[in-house]
């Protein structure tokens, strides 16, 4: 089985602010993770993503993740925020990926 799991529920920081969202996950195989935004009254959109290399994985408007194997994590974070950041964020898991 696997598993994904954002523990901080709510998030509130201030404008400039440096912004870590937390993402643990669970899988027997090699994971392939994802963080998606949904800005308000907008469609989810790809933020970053990792399937294999270097684990600090560079994304859009600033945002960055590192792959971190031996603590099972993939956190999102931002040096410094805008109130335009301000949405719901995913992280998701796979363990099959196809690139074509």
């Amino acid at each position: 089985a696997q598993s994904v799991t954002q523990p901080d529920a709510h998030v509130t920081v201030s404008e400039e602010a440096s912004l870590q969202l937390r993402c643990k996950y669970s899988t027997p195989g090699a994971p392939s993770l994802f963080w998606y935004v949904q800005y308000p009254q907008q469609g989810l959109l790809l933020l970053l993503k990792y399937y294999s290399g270097n684990p600090m994985v560079q994304g859009l408007n600033d945002f960055k993740a590192e792959f971190n194997k031996s603590d099972s994590s993939f956190h999102l974070r931002k040096a410094s925020v805008h109130w335009s950041d301000s949405a719901v964020y995913f992280c998701a898991l796979s363990t099959q990926c196809l690139s074509l």
